[in-house]
């Protein structure tokens, strides 16, 4: 098992990805804390690409609660190992400073109306704090030559679909990739805010599967979702508190409420959920088709 060389710097990186001088180069984003999840997301990169980079950066942008962002687990050294264990060759751990070099940017991307929907309502900011980061990593970690692919998982539907516009819109040169979630035994998608809960908190949030899992078996079969059902589960959980559970066109994000009701389900469409917790905040989601 080789050790990731581990660069603190855009100078560091830069030179290092020269040095290897890759035919093809896969990248991920992350915030560190890494899972399973993420392991799948570099094992998808490592089975494509002559060198696999990741970062580990803690975005401050994304978060719109400091105490959030402050109990955030940094944990770089337990990241690394996991990194190494799916062959990482490189990871980029910058300082705030090292990626926001003039402080916290001036001008910045707009997520648009997609970005104001489901997480960008219940978190104002979210999305533009995020596509200023993944815009910089990407320029950060472009080998310049070669193939060039970035990966995301499934999880975090809303945020694919606005770096899939983001790219197509300002014409980045990178593939991107999408790797499914990962889940426990039990269904529960991995996270790291996982972490937070108790073990009754735990079980608590195993409904967020058992909803999803309800309306995607009905739209494989054809018939009308009826989406109230599955909002029926979290009311009897008393340890969560829905935010939203909608149906949605995979693109646009729109809500597809002509199928939530009594018309059959046709075509394709993305559930997508978001709930607390206890206090710890949860996201799901599952493409359906009939």
């Amino acid at each position: 098992m080789k050790t990731p060389k581990i660069c603190k710097t855009r100078a560091e990186l830069k030179a290092a990805i020269a040095q290897a001088n890759p035919d093809s180069l896969g990248f991920v984003p992350t915030m560190g804390a890494l899972h399973a999840g993420h392991g799948s997301l570099f094992q998808a990169a490592r089975e494509e690409n002559d060198l696999v980079v990741i970062s580990i950066f803690v975005n401050e942008l994304q978060f719109n609660d400091a105490n959030d962002y402050a109990r955030y687990p940094r944990q770089l050294e337990a990241d690394a190992q996991l990194a190494a264990e799916a062959g990482v060759d490189i990871i980029f751990a910058p300082e705030a400073s090292e990626v926001y070099h003039a402080g916290l940017p001036l001008v910045r991307l707009n997520s648009g109306s997609m970005g104001e929907l489901y997480e960008g309502a219940s978190r104002p900011g979210h999305f533009d704090g995020m596509l200023a980061v993944v815009a910089k990593l990407l320029h950060f970690a472009d080998p310049r030559q070669g193939e060039y692919r970035a990966y995301f998982g499934q999880k975090d539907a809303q945020q694919v679909a606005l770096i899939r516009r983001m790219v197509a819109d300002l014409d980045y040169p990178v593939q991107l990739r999408l790797v499914p979630i990962v889940r426990n035994e039990q269904g529960l998608a991995l996270s790291s805010r996982n972490a937070l809960l108790s073990a009754e908190e735990q079980k608590a949030a195993l409904v967020l599967h058992r909803a999803i899992k309800l309306i995607a078996e009905r739209a494989a079969r054809h018939e009308p979702l009826n989406i109230e059902d599955a909002i029926g589960l979290f009311q009897m959980e008393p340890l969560v508190e829905l935010d939203y559970f909608v149906v949605v066109d995979p693109n646009t994000l729109q809500e597809l409420a002509f199928n939530c009701q009594d018309t059959p389900f046709t075509g394709e469409g993305l559930i997508l959920v978001a709930a607390l917790v206890g206090k710890v905040r949860l996201i799901d989601n599952q493409p359906i088709s009939a």
